[in-house]
């Protein structure tokens, strides 16, 4: 099957509009008719080579939404005209102690949603920034919100389960005290997840102008990280943070606020490593630095479940999928509130 998307066939060159072959469905597969696929600022590393191991033609996203299709003769848990969604992973071993533990994300042989090998042509995964997807039925994800929120339910199939899933094995609720260090794709998430947990959340930010934004994400206080004296007046009083900066950065800074016994926990991908920290800011609190990467199948349908509970989506910028080149350099410049999401239906015109 032939369908619309759009991707790159080199680093230096712009994402165009591409032809590519969906496999027909398998016994286990479903096919989805894609509505809306969210924008990552990990597809831009890994379109542009900054990531090692790009295989071209590269069509990314994996933040993908839409309706059922249709299902191989052996699926029974969805049926066509169903709401589902795909994430970052399309396959993986299934048989190892992480597969085993529904923590696909941590297995060695984990398919990414794009670039990931794959007996399909032309090789390797294609992904999300597409007309369709056929997916096997253990990595689809079944979406209970309402229809009309769908486009901003895109971003929790990798923001929303970034941010979530270090929250919950930190074991985050009411009477913590938890910090979200940037206010972007990832820490918007964070904010609105760490509050709906029952948490006290203090936002970072080295922006003054997102104070305001970050109290209408959830967060209790909002302080600015370049005023030292603000993050004085935090000094030892936070129980986890949760840094979602995609940039290096001084950690030491944000060590100095932990509790004894504090974790930070790094979900942000730098292109380049940050500063080592300084041994003693850790040693001697018995503070610790954790990092966390999406989360498995089971843990991401359940964030789901719990974000349709609680009434959390993301918040959102449409765009039309000519427009992705134009995305890609605001999302470098920082000009998004919090993520775009590709209509697909713009990829028939």
């Amino acid at each position: 099957m032939t369908i619309k998307a759009y991707g790159a066939h080199a680093g230096d060159r712009p994402l165009e509009p591409l032809d590519i072959t969906r496999r027909a469905p398998g016994p286990h597969d479903v096919q989805i008719a894609i509505a809306y696929c969210g924008v990552c600022h990990s597809d831009i590393h890994q379109v542009r080579s900054e990531w090692a191991g790009t295989r071209y033609p590269c069509v990314p996203g994996h933040e993908i939404v839409g309706r059922v299709a249709a299902v191989g003769a052996q699926v029974a848990g969805f049926a066509p005209g169903d709401l589902v969604g795909v994430g970052c992973i399309v396959d993986s071993c299934r048989h190892c102690a992480d597969c085993g533990a529904g923590l696909e994300n941590y297995c060695d042989h984990m398919v990414g949603t794009y670039n990931g090998p794959t007996p399909d042509a032309p090789g390797h995964t294609l992904g999300g920034y597409a007309q369709q997807i056929v997916v096997h039925e253990r990595y689809v994800l079944r979406i209970r919100h309402p229809a009309a929120q769908l486009a901003a339910v895109a971003p929790l199939l990798c923001a929303g389960i970034t941010t979530y899933s270090p929250l919950r094995h930190w074991k985050v609720g009411p009477g913590h005290r938890v910090g979200v260090v940037g206010i972007g794709g990832l820490g918007h998430m964070g904010i609105k997840l760490a509050r709906a947990m029952g948490a006290h959340v203090v936002a970072f930010t080295t922006s003054p102008s997102k104070r305001e934004a970050a109290r209408a994400l959830g967060a209790h206080e909002v302080v600015v990280s370049r005023q030292p004296e603000e993050m004085a007046a935090h000094a030892q009083s936070l129980d986890f943070i949760l840094n979602t900066v995609a940039a290096p950065h001084d950690l030491d800074a944000f060590f100095a606020l932990l509790t004894r016994d504090g974790t930070m926990t790094l979900v942000g991908a730098p292109a380049t490593p940050h500063p080592s920290p300084q041994v003693f800011g850790l040693i001697m609190k018995r503070r610790s630095l954790a990092g966390s990467m999406i989360g498995g199948i089971p843990e991401t349908q359940e964030m789901l479940d719990f974000c349709a509970q609680h009434g959390i989506v993301a918040d959102v910028e449409m765009i039309r999928a000519e427009q992705i080149n134009e995305a890609y350099e605001r999302m470098l410049k920082g000009d998004v509130h919090y993520r775009f999401v590709i209509d697909s239906a713009s990829l028939a015109a």
